[in-house]
């Protein structure tokens, strides 16, 4: 929000028109206005026809005028009033594990295909998490952490819309990317710490097993939710093969393995869900960050910029446009 710290000062515009009369229009004491044209037959022509030299000695008077203006409205005191918000007690540490092989293209849970639909549920759960610390683990055949746990929500926004199928090999390391985010998070020092799983397939690539990641997250007191996405039924697919830059399209009716990751899930205090619509997987992040609720303490801070700066230094090059433009270009006198 703007304000004037001395609003009272803005009055000084109304002597502008009075300054310019002054200068521009009054020739002498007790003289008329010069008007610039003649009347002539058949309508007005000027009195002096429109040169080049004319057109910059009022372009000239027209910077040295806005610069007048800028300096009454810098010496109001423009102010940007920032409101803040400070959160006194940590929220929750939660890393989002995306698995990106090709099944995620399946089209059975809209918007578009899984992975289109868990970026957008995801997308809209971060806008909510005001002082959560949330982070991105995306897998395939290998792991990769896209982002480290952060207050930049917008970041990991950003960088939900450029992941990819395939973007890590053609497989489903489940493990992996589990234990990835345990040991990120372990260097953490929040108290509420989870990792959110999102799979639709079994594990069958990466040299870490599912309940070997589980355990060791369940000893860093790591909290681990899994969400099977998809349907058991023969869904359509396509996707693009970066490797080889193909296009495929066909059938697929493998699904994730609803009592394995139940006990993934279990083994640290977690919970497991089965999302077959876009819907559903909304659903159910809301309902895993309502039980990970914790107490928020927030103090709102009000910061002042001072934006008068800003119109000094454009009144200065104003100022000075007007004294090359007289001096240098016209040959006339400030």
């Amino acid at each position: 929000m703007w304000v004037l710290d001395r609003p009272l000062l803005l009055l000084f515009v109304f002597f502008l028109p009075v300054l310019i009369y002054l200068r521009h229009l009054r020739r002498f004491p007790g003289s008329r206005i010069d008007f610039p044209f003649v009347i002539a037959r058949g309508g007005y022509r000027l009195k002096t026809p429109l040169t080049m030299r004319i057109l910059l000695l009022r372009f000239s008077h027209l910077l040295f005028w806005t610069a007048m203006l800028l300096l009454i409205l810098a010496m109001a005191g423009p102010t940007r009033t920032i409101r803040e918000r400070i959160f006194l007690t940590r929220g929750l540490d939660i890393i989002f594990v995306v698995d990106q092989s090709p099944t995620m293209a399946a089209t059975d849970v809209q918007p578009g295909n899984r992975l289109d639909a868990a970026r957008t549920v995801i997308r809209r759960f971060v806008e909510q998490r005001d002082g959560d610390h949330i982070g991105v683990v995306g897998f395939s055949r290998d792991a990769a952490l896209r982002v480290p746990i952060t207050l930049d929500h917008q970041r990991v926004i950003e960088t939900l819309e450029t992941m990819y199928l395939m973007e890590y090999g053609d497989g489903t390391a489940i493990g992996l990317a589990i234990a990835l985010a345990t040991l990120h998070l372990q260097s953490s020092d929040g108290e509420r710490r989870i990792i959110i799983l999102l799979t639709d397939g079994v594990n069958n690539a990466g040299e870490i097993s599912p309940e070997a990641a589980a355990e060791l997250a369940r000893q860093a007191g790591i909290r681990l939710y899994a969400i099977g996405i998809g349907s058991e039924q023969e869904v359509e697919i396509e996707f693009h093969n970066p490797e080889d830059g193909r296009v495929y399209r066909g059938t697929v009716r493998d699904s994730y393995d609803a009592a394995r990751l139940s006990d993934l899930a279990e083994r640290s205090g977690g919970r497991f869900f089965e999302a077959a619509s876009g819907g559903t997987l909304e659903a159910i992040l809301n309902a895993i960050g309502s039980a990970e609720a914790t107490e928020r303490r927030v103090r709102t801070r009000v910061r002042r910029e001072p934006e008068h700066r800003s119109l000094l230094l454009i009144a200065l090059f104003l100022l000075l446009g007007d004294v090359l433009l007289r001096r240098l270009l016209l040959g006339v006198a400030p």
